[in-house]
């Protein structure tokens, strides 16, 4: 049986909350593929390669871990990494009712793949990346809620933008 979960994301940019859920996965899965959804449609603040850089930095300290980007579903990409679980993670009750939708969507594109959800740890539960974006912009204090690549990252997208 294959003993792997992929966690997916824009990761623009990565969060402790998802640092959190894939620290979680990877005591759970030996393998976990974190995928770094190219996401045209949005207008990510880090290029697909700072963002999967950025990752990779935050998750060193992690056995198991593989980093790669993908585009189209995610089912199909979990499919040719012979991934068969897709880890999620619940901030707060408010994302459940799109995630199921989602999970359900995924489970009758490709059966034999499974998702499963996480919750953070309650610190980290209300930390999103658009909130996290909004206060580096503005210049408060984000240590608490990225880990410190991507602190640093955006310290210096921010300090040169001002």
């Amino acid at each position: 049986m294959n003993q792997s979960a992929i966690c997916a994301g824009t990761f623009d940019p990565l969060t402790m909350g998802h640092l959190d859920v894939i620290e979680r996965a990877s005591r759970i899965f030996p393998r976990v593929v974190i995928a770094v959804a190219t996401n045209p449609g949005k207008d990510p603040l880090f290029s697909l390669e700072q963002r999967i850089e950025l990752v990779k930095n935050s998750t060193a300290h992690l056995e198991g871990i593989e980093v790669d980007s993908f585009d189209g579903l995610l089912v199909d990409f979990a499919e040719s990494k012979d991934v068969r679980v897709i880890v999620r993670g619940l901030r707060a009750f408010s994302d459940f009712e799109y995630e199921f939708q989602m999970a359900l969507t995924n489970r009758k594109l490709k059966p034999r793949i499974e998702t499963i959800f996480l919750m953070p740890k309650q610190d980290y539960s209300y930390v999103s990346s658009s909130n996290v974006r909004t206060v580096a912009s503005l210049g408060g204090d984000i240590s608490q809620f990225v880990p410190p690549p991507v602190q640093r990252a955006l310290a210096d997208r921010f300090d040169s933008n001002h």
